[in-house]
């Protein structure tokens, strides 16, 4: 995990756990328990994480424009979760009742060697993940 990976974690932690936030929503709580369940998970640690609209969103790439091609996990009002993704055009892929079943949904759609993230923009990893596969073995 790169540093900035490890601050961003951080970062999203501990403004989860703020008492004084002004999010005062019966999302709250679930999100919470969200982040941490994601944050214990190997393979989401290594990815940048970043959250909107009550939800966890990963990106392959460190630099803003984040990777779009990975799913994501959202809260709703109900203490639900789900996964949608990659895009916002993109069908719903789980709804559930648990944080747990959620990210390990997410887990086992992320494709294979997703991580760790790539210190850049996608742009850039697009370009790195270009030259590496025309390089011969």
């Amino acid at each position: 995990m790169t540093d900035t990976v490890d601050a961003a974690w951080h970062k999203i932690l501990g403004k989860a756990g703020e008492a004084s936030r002004p999010e005062a929503s019966p999302l709250r709580e679930p999100f919470t328990e969200l982040l941490q369940v994601a944050h214990a998970e190997p393979r989401l640690r290594q990815l940048y994480p970043w959250t909107g609209m009550w939800e966890l969103h990963f990106s392959r790439c460190t630099e803003f424009r984040p990777t779009w091609n990975i799913p994501y996990i959202g809260t709703l009002g109900d203490g639900r979760y789900y996964v949608e993704g990659p895009s916002r055009s993109s069908p719903r892929i789980a709804l559930t009742d648990s944080a747990q079943v959620a990210v390990a949904i997410f887990v086992e759609r992320l494709p294979p060697h997703c991580g760790p993230a790539f210190v850049g923009s996608a742009d850039e990893l697009a370009a790195y993940e270009q030259s590496t596969e025309a390089r011969p073995v």
